[in-house]
């Protein structure tokens, strides 16, 4: 154990996290600690950590969304809380999760209706209970849930990708000069985004129906798009169908070549379709279409209008300066 070090760094990975924690490993420089993940013929699973992490401080990292593999969000959620019980059996003396994309962010409050969970909270009683100390997460959907946590017990770490993104996406020349907010509860992360490019910002105000799931009634523009390059920031992308509606009501507008972005691109059913309409589209009309997501989600095989940003660095970077008890605030606001 380096001096530095507050106990040995070991990284465990489930199976639908092997791709996400073998590049976290590599930019780290550390092996995947060997375990294994089984499945049984009713469908229950356990997880086995098969080396010695007594007094280490262990990582089990794990995939949430992971397209193309068989098992359930909620298999895979499991099956994490299946390996962080067994380093915290195993007498770890620090167990954290590590979910690039936070399951049930979504649902962080009740909107409107009685009857209905709050299952990100769910989400964080169940992670404490398995014997987690930390949450290592990116771009969760809403702060507060730092909040379900019981701090004496578990601490959520909310990756922030502002710096590092708008970063790449100005190298790559995708960054425009109007940063736009699909919705307006998404300014704030527009305007960081906007401040970082010193790009000019507008919004898209939606009005959603909330009794039917990924349902908007209508949108507007609030803003100045005309001959603009524009850069929508968004950070979940699941079916696409605010986007859609988003990129339309732009180019409405007199946007040009529009990029967007979604720190966790999930582009579930439809979303593959609607968005290659729209490149469809751009092709015929003469101007540019790119989707940006993070390998907070990887998609195997995407056409060329999709574009993924690494997110593992910088999650590595995490990671060893908890394990050194380094500052973690000043890696996400690192612009070079």
């Amino acid at each position: 154990m380096s001096a530095e070090e507050r106990a040995p760094l070991h990284l465990v990975s489930c199976a639908a996290g092997q791709r996400f924690a073998r590049g976290v490993a590599d930019a780290l420089g550390v092996q995947l600690a060997p375990s294994r993940e089984l499945w049984f013929a009713c469908g229950e699973g356990k997880a086995e950590i098969q080396e010695n992490v007594r007094g280490g401080d262990v990582y089990v990292i794990q995939s949430p969304i992971c397209p193309g593999d068989d098992r359930s969000t909620y298999d895979r959620l499991v099956m994490m809380l299946h390996a962080v019980e067994a380093a915290a059996l195993a007498d770890a003396e620090w167990v954290t999760a590590v979910l690039p994309y936070y399951p049930c962010a979504r649902q962080d409050k009740r909107k409107g209706r009685t009857r209905e969970g709050i299952s990100a909270g769910l989400v964080a009683r169940m992670l404490e209970a398995a014997g987690a100390r930390r949450v290592v997460s990116v771009e969760v959907h809403n702060e507060a849930i730092a909040g379900m946590f019981a701090p004496r017990h578990c601490l959520l770490e909310n990756v922030y990708l502002t710096k590092h993104l708008a970063r790449w996406l100005r190298e790559q020349g995708l960054c425009g000069d109007t940063v736009v907010s699909p919705d307006v509860g998404g300014m704030e992360r527009a305007r960081r985004y906007a401040a970082t490019l010193s790009a000019s910002l507008a919004a898209i105000s939606k009005e959603r129906d909330y009794a039917r799931a990924n349902t908007v009634v209508r949108a507007s523009l609030i803003g100045e798009v005309r001959d603009h390059d524009v850069l929508i920031v968004d950070d979940i992308i699941d079916t696409a169908g605010s986007m859609a509606a988003a990129i339309q009501e732009l180019k409405a507008h007199g946007a040009r070549n529009i990029t967007a972005a979604g720190a966790h691109a999930l582009l579930s059913g439809p979303a593959w379709a609607r968005m290659g309409a729209i490149a469809d589209q751009a092709e015929a009309e003469g101007w540019r279409f790119t989707v940006v997501g993070t390998s907070s989600v990887h998609h195997p095989d995407p056409p060329p209008w999709y574009r993924e940003y690494a997110v593992e660095p910088l999650v590595a970077k995490v990671i060893r300066n908890i394990n050194r008890r380094g500052s973690v605030t000043r890696l996400q606001e690192e612009t070079a």
